[in-house]
């Protein structure tokens, strides 16, 4: 037998056996459609409060401070301003991320911004902001915070106005502080 004639023989086996597993293919039954997977960011749960951790390279002290979603909290040097804070529920792989501005407020008095960005919980060291001076990065979102909320804090200042009732201010002629000269009398001061 020549090559060719081993080669179209070899090609019609090969044809023969895709053939074959075809049609055991198409005559077993069709599997179950697979369940629709729910979408990627269905599950994320919003948070109000992001939880921060940051050093002072200086001291070496580590301190854990919360922030509320779209408020500002200076840390040393550093303005630290969480955008959102996304975490799943405790069912599934936990995966804690925030969107975060830091403005370094520099010597001469000017806000310059060093950090825009996401802040990974479980990879601290991925996008930490690291300064000459202070590190930050993000620790956990959170409900709840002990720090009151900005907005609570307003607006409890202003029920506690509304709550007092004015003063009623007796109505008095106002009693001038310097003499007024009279009118009267010709102007004896000297214009020199």
């Amino acid at each position: 037998m020549s090559f060719f004639s081993l080669t179209s023989m070899g090609g019609l086996t090969v044809a023969a056996g895709l053939a074959v597993s075809t049609a055991a293919f198409a005559a077993s039954p069709a599997p179950a459609a697979p369940a629709p997977a729910a979408p990627a960011g269905s599950d994320r749960i919003t948070n109000p409060v992001a939880e921060f951790a940051g050093i002072d390279k200086i001291t070496g002290r580590i301190i854990t401070f919360d922030v509320y979603i779209d408020e500002t909290v200076q840390f040393g040097a550093l303005q630290v301003t969480p955008r959102v804070c996304y975490s799943r529920p405790q069912t599934e792989e936990p995966k804690t991320d925030s969107f975060v501005e830091v403005d370094e407020i520099t010597l001469d008095r000017k806000i310059r911004r060093i950090f825009t960005g996401w802040m990974f919980a479980e990879s601290p060291g991925l996008n930490a902001v690291e300064h000459a001076v202070y590190d930050v990065w993000l620790k956990a979102c959170k409900q709840k915070s002990d720090v009151p909320a900005p907005d609570a804090a307003k607006a409890d200042g202003t029920k506690a106005d509304a709550t007092k009732p004015a003063a009623a201010k007796p109505e008095t002629a106002p009693t001038p502080d310097v003499a007024q000269p009279d009118p009267a009398q010709p102007d004896a001061t000297d214009a020199n």
